[in-house]
């Protein structure tokens, strides 16, 4: 009986060629085919590669098409990330339009990246549900992502999401953009993209961090690429002031609050906790200066590769393990007013915003599980096979640590844990052509 259902299945809606061996894609999302110049493989994070591209929307509603085989869409390819790029064989990517395109309904641009989520064993939901909180929360820009399936130089590679790369841009940051190399002192204050980084990098400044518990400060900046002397030394000046202030023994002082945007700190934190980032305020960590703006706020979110983690306690803040260098937070922290903005915004975050996350959740598991399985053949070394358990992991984890910090900012009688409900598998131990997966 599996064979014939899965038959049917394929025959409708799958990449499958039935009765052959070679996997192409599920059929359940739009299809993206790219093809470099010559199939040269992309080996490097650093050169852009020549391509074409078009995506199949294969006839699914909400999608369109882009593109075909007999008319591509030029582009260029490169790798891209750090830990992602160097530690999985399935690999993320940069993506560049000559011209604005809009892809799987995102906003016209011509950046774009390929995130693989290799790293994310929790059924690609840690980008996922930090991106949908941080849209719900309210900062200012959020990245987009789309699930796609990916074909690259005839080889399929699994499940993707393309997402927005953080960028200055009236769709993304939207802020004045500075010049690389500008001179002007008036022109200099604004008009900043940076991040806080984990990652030594050619294009960071130093902070002094003489007199704190930091072992370094490295700060990445991202727009302008290219500084002159007057943008570091402004840059630098910037950073060494907040520095000072945060880690003055005066807790009741609220200089740092003139540098500092207190209220995306604590939407940032409040979210960083909610889902156990504990990596938070060590790497992927933006902030933005706009022209003729005295604050600095953080923001867009990024990368939530290690919410969710098992392998620690839920009953501890993220700056509780020595083995991670958080930076900036445990010290602000410590500041009573910045509790006033973190109880306020939890008392939110608990009312209006968590209930609404287990939804989400179910409808884009629904999304991709098939997708998912598709992918666990193509890399079975990194077991998402099951949307439906990681799914309910991710529940699990969300309730566990938000029933702790509960006690910690405040209960709202009225919250209840967000369902955790055992779905009807598709299959638990075999892929669609009744094959067995572990």
């Amino acid at each position: 009986m599996r064979y014939l259902l899965s038959y049917i299945f394929i025959s409708l809606f799958s990449g499958y060629a039935f009765g052959e061996d070679e996997l192409t894609y599920s059929g359940t999302l739009p299809v993206l085919y790219i093809n470099t110049e010559n199939s040269e493989p992309i080996i490097t994070k650093e050169n852009y590669l020549d391509a074409t591209c078009y995506l199949d929307a294969l006839g699914l509603e909400g999608y369109e098409s882009l593109g075909n085989v007999t008319s591509p869409i030029a582009l260029q390819i490169k790798g891209r990330g750090n830990w992602t790029w160097t530690s999985f064989d399935k690999k993320p990517y940069r993506i560049k339009f000559s011209e604005k395109v809009s892809l799987l309904g995102l906003k016209k641009n011509k950046h774009f990246v390929l995130l693989a989520h290799a790293d994310d064993g929790v059924g690609f939901l840690k980008n996922t549900v930090g991106f949908e909180l941080s849209r719900q929360m309210k900062f200012a820009w959020t990245p987009e992502q789309r699930p796609v399936e990916v074909v690259l130089n005839g080889d399929y590679i699994g499940l993707y999401f393309l997402t927005e790369n953080i960028r200055v841009d009236k769709n993304r940051v939207n802020i004045t953009e500075q010049k690389d190399e500008e001179t002007d002192p008036e022109l200099v204050t604004g008009g900043w993209l940076v991040e806080i980084d984990n990652y030594e990098d050619s294009d960071q400044i130093s902070v002094d961090v003489s007199g704190t518990n930091l072992a370094s400060l490295r700060i990445t900046y991202h727009s302008p690429e290219i500084l002159s002397d007057i943008q570091r030394d402004y840059l630098v000046s910037q950073f060494n002031k907040i520095i000072s202030e945060l880690y003055t023994a005066d807790k009741s002082s609220t200089a740092w609050e003139e540098l500092i945007d207190i209220e995306s700190l604590a939407r940032y934190y409040v979210l960083s906790e909610a889902i156990d980032h504990i990596e938070a305020f060590q790497g992927s960590c933006y902030m933005y200066k706009d022209l003729n703006k005295k604050h600095w706020k953080f923001g867009p979110v990024w990368d939530f590769g290690h919410a969710f983690n098992g392998f620690h306690s839920k009953q501890k803040y993220i700056y509780d393990y020595p083995e991670w260098d958080h930076c900036i937070i445990e010290e602000i922290t410590k500041f009573p007013h910045f509790h006033d903005y973190v109880k306020t915004i939890w008392r939110e975050f608990c009312l209006d915003i968590y209930p609404t996350i287990s939804q989400f959740i179910d409808d884009f598991v629904r999304e991709i599980e098939v997708a998912v399985k598709y992918d666990a053949m193509r890399w079975p070394q990194y077991g998402n096979a099951d949307e439906r358990s990681a799914a309910e992991l991710v529940k699990q984890r969300l309730n566990e640590k938000i029933k702790w910090l509960s006690t910690q900012w405040g209960d709202y009688s009225n919250i209840r844990e967000i369902r955790i409900v055992k779905h009807p598998r598709i299959s638990d131990r075999y892929d669609l052509l009744g094959r067995q997966l572990y």
